[in-house]
């Protein structure tokens, strides 16, 4: 797919379809999310795959939305500071995701610590975001439209709005 395509057709998906990610597409948005650039390449990240039932159940219960782990076939915690680099290496991920024809969302902590905890993560250990990954459970084409028809259906501000030439 096409990368302009890919960004502008991508929509958060929050309900999964009961399919399996192969592993070769994980291990994709992974190596996706390992390739984000970084700060001096320190790459200050690592992957938390919430796979067991408890895991996944209990980090559930720490986001804002628990039904968006629950359905998910991947759950990702990424731990690392918050901040560019890591929302960089989320965003590599779910467009690499996406092109597979992988739906994601990331997800809000609602409680910092009992995620760490279910994670079996230190206090000083930071998660920086939770993602979620699955087929949509309402199949999406991203070939339907245009790149720029996408970003005309997006409920976007217009680009006009967010420029300022000075």
């Amino acid at each position: 797919m096409d990368a302009l395509l890919a960004i502008t057709s991508k929509r958060d998906t929050r309900r999964y379809a009961d399919r399996p990610i192969p592993e070769e597409i994980t291990r994709r948005v992974l190596d996706a999310g390992r390739l984000a650039g970084s700060a001096q390449n320190r790459q200050p990240w690592r992957f938390l795959l919430a796979e067991s039932p408890d895991v996944k159940e209990r980090l559930a219960e720490s986001v804002y939305e628990p039904t968006n782990i629950r359905g998910a076939k991947l759950v990702v915690a990424i731990v690392g500071r918050s901040g560019f680099d890591t929302g960089r290496c989320a965003q590599n991920m779910m467009v690499a995701a996406w092109n597979e024809g992988v739906g994601s969302c990331p997800n809000g902590l609602r409680d910092t610590d009992a995620a760490r905890e279910a994670l079996r993560l230190s206090p000083d250990e930071e998660i920086a975001i939770v993602l979620t990954f699955g087929y949509p459970a309402t199949e999406r084409d991203p070939l339907r439209h245009t790149a720029e028809e996408w970003s005309e259906r997006a409920n976007r501000k217009p680009l006009h709005d967010l420029i300022r030439r000075l």
